[in-house]
Order: C-alpha cells, then sequence, then structure tokens
C-alpha cells in the first residue's frame, strides 16, 4: 500500500477499534471482579438495607410517644436486635446502623438524652425524629437495576455487588497482549550499556500501561533489526489477541517492521497518523489479530500507545467508553499555533491550572516522567494566551488505564 498523506487521529481511533469487539463473558468472584467490565447488567438479589436501620447512636422511640421520659427496656445493636415490640412510656438503647424495633417510629440522639440509671428523657437540645432511621430499601430493592453493562468495576461498584447479593459477576474477559521491543540499539540490562547502545524501555513502559486491561503480558525482545528475527518474534507472539511492536514504523533503512508484517501474512490496514509525536504509527491484522508498530522514540511510544492500545484494550476489554476524554483546563503558558498535526504537549498541574513543560524532543524521558497532562493542540489551532482553556489528558496518578 501507498502511504499515502497521514490519516487524522479521530479517524485512525475509529478505524482501529472497528476491528476489535468485546470478548466474551467469564465469572469471577466479585471480591476479584476490580477492574473488568460488566458482561450483563446487574441486578439486586436483596434489598438494602433490609429494615428500618437508626442512622445514629440514641435511643428508638415510638412515633406517637415523643414528650418523655422513657423506661430503657433493651438494646437495638447493629447485628444484635431488640426482638419485643416497643410499648408507649417505653425506650430501646439503640446503635448505628441497629434495626429499628417493632414499634418504634423516632430515634432521640444520644446527645439530645440525659439518661439516670434506666430513665431516659431530653436534655433540651433536640426532640425524636424520624429523619435518623433508614427506611428499608432506601438504597435498592430486591430486583432494581444496579449497574448497567460495560461498566467498569472499581471499587464502590464492587462494593455495591457485594451489598446487592451478586458472590459472582459476568464480566467480560481480558485480551492478551505480546510486546516486541526491536532495534539494534537496545540492551537488556540497563545498567551496563555501551556507547552505542539504550536500555530497552519502551516494552517495559507500555506493558506498565496496559497491565490493568489485559489477561496476559508475553514481553519479547530486543529484537535485533533483521526481517528473519522479526518474523520469529511475531511467531512468538502469535497466539496473542494484540501483538504491539515499538521501534522499526517508521521509512528508514533498518525499519523493517513493516516488511516483515506483510512477510507473516499481516495486513497493512493503515500506517502514519497525523499526530506529533507518533506520525509513522502502522496498524496490521492477520485473521483475528490486530498489530500496533508503535514509534520507537519513547514518548512517541507512550502517546501512541494512550491514544490507540489502551482504547483497543478497553473495547476489547468490554467498556462502553473506551476512548481517552479530554479534560479542560486554564493554561497558564502561552501557546503557539498549532501545525498541520494534532500535537500532545507534556504539561504539569500547579495551582489548578495546567503549565507547559517546554521540552518537546520526541526521546526526552524526564519531560515525560516529570508531566501530568498531555495538552491537545488541534490543527492548525490558533495560538492562545494564559488563562485560555486548553483540552488536557490526564497520564500520571492511574490516567493511563
Amino acid at each position: 500500500m501507498s502511504a499515502g498523506p497521514p490519516i487524522p487521529l479521530e479517524e485512525a481511533q475509529t478505524r482501529l477499534c472497528a476491528f476489535a469487539s468485546p470478548l466474551p463473558a467469564v465469572s469471577v468472584e466479585t471480591g476479584n471482579a476490580a477492574g473488568y467490565y460488566l458482561a450483563e447488567d446487574l441486578i439486586a438479589r436483596r434489598t438494602q438495607p433490609g429494615s428500618d436501620l437508626s442512622a445514629m447512636d440514641g435511643y428508638a422511640v415510638r412515633a406517637d410517644d415523643l414528650a418523655g421520659p422513657w423506661t430503657v427496656v433493651g438494646e437495638s445493636a447493629a447485628g444484635h436486635p431488640f426482638g419485643k415490640a416497643l410499648k408507649a412510656g417505653e425506650a430501646v438503647r439503640i446503635s448505628t446502623g441497629a434495626i429499628m424495633p417493632q414499634g418504634a417510629g423516632a430515634v432521640l440522639l444520644q446527645e439530645n438524652a440525659a439518661r439516670h440509671g434506666n430513665t431516659v428523657s431530653c436534655n433540651g437540645e433536640g426532640e425524636p425524629g424520624a429523619e435518623h432511621i433508614r427506611r428499608k430499601g432506601f438504597d435498592f430493592s430486591e430486583g432494581d437495576l444496579l449497574l448497567q453493562a460495560r461498566t467498569c468495576v472499581g471499587p464502590a461498584q464492587l462494593a455495591l455487588a457485594l451489598a446487592g447479593g451478586n458472590a459472582t459477576l459476568p464480566v467480560h474477559g481480558r485480551p492478551s497482549l505480546a510486546v516486541i521491543d526491536s532495534g539494534d540499539e537496545l540492551s537488556t540490562d540497563p545498567a551496563n550499556c555501551d556507547a552505542h547502545q539504550i536500555p530497552a524501555s519502551n516494552g517495559a513502559a507500555i506493558a506498565a500501561m496496559a497491565a490493568s486491561l489485559v489477561s496476559q503480558i508475553h514481553r519479547i525482545g530486543p529484537v535485533r533489526d533483521r526481517i528473519e528475527a522479526l518474523l520469529e518474534s511475531l511467531q512468538a507472539a502469535s497466539d496473542a489477541d494484540v501483538i504491539v511492536t515499538s521501534g522499526g514504523a517508521s521509512v528508514g533503512d533498518h525499519d523493517l517492521v513493516r516488511p516483515a508484517l506483510e512477510k507473516w501474512g499481516a495486513t497493512i490496514e493503515f500506517w502514519r497518523v497525523a499526530i506529533k509525536p507518533g506520525k509513522p504509527l502502522l496498524v496490521a491484522t492477520r485473521g483475528k489479530q490486530i498489530v500496533l508498530g508503535l514509534p520507537g522514540n519513547p514518548v512517541s511510544s507512550f502517546v501512541t500507545a494512550y491514544f490507540f492500545l489502551l482504547p483497543l484494550l478497553r473495547k476489547m476489554a468490554g467498556a462502553r467508553h473506551f476512548l481517552p476524554l479530554p479534560m479542560p483546563m486554564a493554561c497558564n503558558t502561552p501557546l503557539p499555533a498549532g501545525g498541520p498535526r494534532a500535537e500532545f504537549l507534556r504539561g504539569r498541574i500547579v495551582g489548578g491550572a495546567v503549565e507547559l513543560i517546554e521540552e518537546r524532543d520526541s526521546s526526552a524521558l524526564r519531560a515525560l516522567a516529570g508531566a501530568d497532562v498531555l495538552i491537545g493542540r488541534d490543527i492548525d489551532a490558533p495560538s492562545s494566551k494564559v488563562g485560555d482553556v486548553v483540552p488536557t489528558y490526564r497520564i500520571q496518578n492511574g490516567g493511563i488505564a
């Protein structure tokens, strides 16, 4: 295929993700389901709470007996209800989360009570009220929809699923990933590199970015810049759902990923995207396998993994929304006009705004590691001044997953 002009970012993302579908459902224990995406709507199997509960520590009394004083006839604690009906003139000591006794309809808060022996009365600071009662089913009832299919199970969703009586969850399976580092200049030992070498870091970074979205990761390489070596590495990755190569995707004499893929029997679907950094992105397929050829410069590799690999893996893992969403932020640095490619600049968050990190070289890892966000600049974007709102993409503190 001829190179043609670079493809716009959104078109390239759409074309890539069209090759993928959510993987079939599997059942996992709810306690182990964090990070998975639901394959079905989640329905409550029980009512929460199952009875009227006290929301505060205090004394439960009848709703038609609010003046007091009352005789304390027992206690209702969480997990240990008072087993009798409450009569007029009686009160039950009650704890937060405990079941309201039969007949009780109000709670006198602990701080509003004066107790002498078994007699309790109001201390003048407040009266008993029904507003301190959590009514049966106020959170959800048996049969209610708790979560929609393709929702990511985070800590709160996991807790809700368990509270809803779900011991297991139907979730989409996770794809397997193979990551191939290529390049004669790469050294496997970061502590022992010759002058003509650099430590192999791209594969480790890609694997770390993808770890929460995949079932397993097969790291391969570094692989020499030889067609035969690349073919051998591709064959070693032939069982993976997704293969990612790093390096060798451009047009130099030693950029051999594309011819190696063609010789291996893959179809080159598209090549080159109108983004900076990351223009030489390559996408290929071989049967149901999807191959992403990422650039070798580490920042280019990171950016293309963020905008292409992670959305692809999210879709395969069952996510409803798999593309990264921009977070508008005021920028306290003026930005120059954009060019013929969408550009992603490194930025850091300072005082609730974002500021530009001036270094733009696609090999500069220190600037990448010091960045909180990527600042998005559209094709031919006009220059901006201090205080203008710009789209940003969170890349630290969990934002890459």
